[in-house]
């Protein structure tokens, strides 16, 4: 192939037809050098990582989406983001006790349980406030109105089953709660080479 490039280079050169025909010339010998090229360099190059596992449902008034992210065996992030399906409504800081203040609101809660274990605390992508409740005496945590993700860093131990437990409630201080979603199972599956969403 290169001689073949020279030759032609060759014979379009300025000293035997001209300038006016040396620059198609020039052109061709460098766009088959750049193919060459990027050819070489595409043959080292590691196939795109494909799509990461995700799945969502929706249940008692907030959509769920859950994806793996950052996936380096053993080790990842688990993206839990809860969206209220109706405007002004807000869910309840990771922080609130078990039974909720009172008796009002439920902790929003990743759990893991099985082949997945988490491997650090989990990380809200809106920050908290307090607000009054009609009836309740002491301030309720609340993240603002509309969704939420927790990330939570994960790390699996073997392969098998595993599964997201998860627990919330959303809000509205002009509407009331929606009934709890409490330890909502989504499954997985884990294998050497990836974590994958089985059901839910």
């Amino acid at each position: 192939m290169e001689s073949s490039v020279m030759t032609n280079f060759s014979l379009w050169s300025p000293t035997r037809a001209g300038s006016r025909r040396s620059r198609p010339a020039a052109a061709f010998a460098m766009a088959v050098v750049s193919v060459a090229a990027l050819s070489a360099c595409g043959a080292d190059d590691e196939p795109a990582a494909g799509p990461l596992p995700a799945t969502k449902f929706t249940k008692n008034g907030v959509t769920v989406d859950l994806r793996v992210a950052e996936w380096k065996a053993p080790n990842g992030t688990l993206e839990v983001t809860f969206t209220p399906t109706d405007e002004g409504f807000h869910l309840y800081s990771a922080d609130l006790p078990a039974d909720g203040v009172e008796g009002v609101g439920r902790p929003t809660v990743v759990a893991l349980s099985g082949a997945i274990t988490a491997a650090g605390e989990p990380t809200a992508s809106s920050s908290v406030s307090n607000i009054r409740v009609p009836g309740v005496k002491s301030t309720v945590p609340v993240y603002p109105d509309g969704p939420v993700t927790l990330t939570v860093p994960v790390h699996t131990d073997g392969t098998g089953n595993a599964a997201a437990l998860l627990t919330y409630a959303s809000c509205s201080t002009a509407e009331g709660c929606t009934v709890p979603v409490e330890k909502h199972p989504v499954a997985l599956h884990v294998t050497d080479a990836e974590v994958a969403f089985s059901g839910h």
